[in-house]
């Protein structure tokens, strides 16, 4: 009887043993989807922003045109104001209506 006990409480022991187990791992394998799932996520973002580049660059050039037009537009404007002909100088200065 005392040996039949014995073996009672090993089957006992190893079930309890084996369902910790198993549950323990199923825990271990639900951590580490979670895990995936959200390095997927991150990954997701990524690889959006990375696809945005292109239109991001294309935008600053245009940008950077503009900018260009009228840095030379103002340029040539303020260059403009400051020239004073000899021909038209002496045409001022010989008229005194002028």
């Amino acid at each position: 009887m005392k040996g039949k006990t014995i073996l009672i409480l090993l089957v006992v022991l190893a079930a309890v043993a084996v369902g910790w187990f198993v549950k323990t791992r199923n825990r271990f394998v639900t951590l580490d989807e979670a895990v995936k799932q959200s390095w997927a996520q991150v990954e997701n973002v990524y690889q959006r922003r990375f696809d945005l580049i292109p239109n991001l660059v294309a935008t600053v050039q245009g940008y950077a045109s503009h900018e260009r037009e009228t840095l030379t537009a103002v340029t040539e404007a303020r260059a403009k104001v400051g020239q004073i002909t000899a021909g038209g100088m002496q045409k001022v200065l010989e008229d005194p209506q002028a």
